[in-house]
């Protein structure tokens, strides 16, 4: 998964930067998810990473100032969990 917010904010229009960053999301296949502070998109470990090299390098050459990236890598439900032998 990644989260990621492009700068500078435009309050009036949808910055050229941060459509950049969406559409490199869109076309790796990811699923995306905008909300109020930044975007997230997931799917696997490739398609994540080649989508963070291709966002970062079209969002700063459209203008982006600033690029926050997070990229976590999630687990399947319960695969933390220790099973029952596994326990001291």
């Amino acid at each position: 998964m990644v989260e990621f917010t492009t700068e500078p904010f435009e309050l009036d229009t949808f910055p050229e930067h941060a459509a950049a960053a969406r559409k490199a999301v869109d076309e790796a296949g990811l699923a995306v998810a905008v909300g109020p502070f930044g975007t997230g998109a997931e799917g696997e470990a490739d398609q994540v990473l080649a989508a963070v090299t291709r966002l970062l390098r079209e969002s700063l050459d459209v203008g982006a100032t600033r690029i926050s990236v997070q990229v976590s890598v999630l687990g399947d439900e319960g695969a933390d969990a220790p099973e029952e032998g596994d326990r001291p």
